[in-house]
């Protein structure tokens, strides 16, 4: 590490992190079993990147449900098996002197996907190969996929509740923090973007009630976290389309999430709807520092060469 900013130590309410360069949540589509229940694969994987130096790792996209899965080979968070295998993986990349996280998400109308392997094609996974009816703020399928189910008020309103009790199981597996997943055309992504919420009731319509079960879930989670347990959220910070998810709506909801005791935002963008997206070294960045200015600590992601990582830190990409 070259850059002596990105290997100082940085503190997040009582968790401490060797360094700044941190892995993100990365799909594995390795739990073979289908049960959620993380593998050998999980282990050596999560195990190797601590053993490389890395201060912070945050563990794929974990469902709260199983229907909450990307795909049937995601890993879960929705029982004690899952917990106690997730629970050895940790304490592994603690010897190892890493900090780890979890990406709790909920899939929405990109659930029950075929795995991304290269000979596997893509869309909806079957439901006699093991898929399921997807669930999303409205019926507007994803590019490829089946047209999901309207999720009734009241299973709205029991969501916040399942990403809280996720997060109480990844507390008792050792995890240091949680990250919700409310960016890349998921469930909290679909209901904070106009392109993807077409509800009537209290959770569509305007930044208000689009943003709401986002909000919900943020207080739902943080109530079952200690006071020193910080709270992350990804967030993609625009759609890239006209309509849709805008960066000063990142903005504005990355400081109304700072007072509800979110710690960090970990800002990409895109995933939802398709888009031209003018991807170049370090596209995301500048975003990332646009909502570092309302005084949310930030994270960001994309293209970051070794080269160019210094920037993050210069004032040129400041984050």
């Amino acid at each position: 590490m070259t850059n002596v900013r990105l290997a100082k130590p940085i503190t997040l309410r009582g968790l401490t992190i060797r360094n700044r360069i941190w892995v993100p949540p990365m799909c594995q589509y390795h739990v073979r079993a289908k049960n959620g229940v993380p593998e050998a694969w999980h282990l050596v994987h999560y195990g190797s990147l601590a053993a490389g130096g890395f201060g912070l790792i945050i563990a794929e996209s974990t469902g709260i449900v199983p229907e909450g899965r990307i795909s049937p080979e995601c890993t879960g968070m929705w029982n004690d098996e899952q917990v106690d295998v997730w629970r050895k993986i940790v304490d592994f990349v603690h010897t190892q002197g890493a900090a780890m996280g979890v990406q709790l998400n909920h899939a929405g109308r990109k659930a029950s996907t075929i795995p991304m392997r290269p000979g596997f094609g893509s869309g909806t996974v079957s439901r006699d190969d093991g898929g399921w009816q997807t669930v999303a703020p409205s019926p507007i399928a994803a590019d490829g996929q089946d047209i999901p189910r309207a999720l009734s008020i009241e299973e709205v309103r029991a969501l916040p509740n399942q990403f809280a009790e996720a997060a109480q199981r990844a507390m008792s597996a050792g995890f240091d923090t949680v990250e919700l997943h409310a960016a890349h055309g998921y469930l909290l992504h679909q209901f904070l973007s106009p392109l993807t919420n077409e509800r009537e009731d209290e959770y569509g319509g305007d930044f208000e009630g689009r943003t709401r079960l986002v909000r919900e879930t943020v207080d739902a989670v943080r109530a079952v976290l200690n006071d020193e347990t910080p709270l992350l959220v990804r967030l993609s910070a625009t759609d890239w389309t006209k309509g849709g998810w805008l960066l000063e709506d990142s903005v504005r909801l990355a400081t109304l999430l700072k007072d509800q005791g979110v710690d960090l935002m970990d800002i990409s963008t895109g995933g939802n709807v398709h888009a031209k997206i003018p991807v170049e070294p370090g596209y995301q960045v500048p975003m990332a520092s646009a909502v570092r200015e309302t005084g949310m600590p930030t994270a960001a992601v994309g293209l970051i060469t070794k080269p160019r990582a210094r920037r993050v830190h210069s004032g040129r990409w400041a984050c």
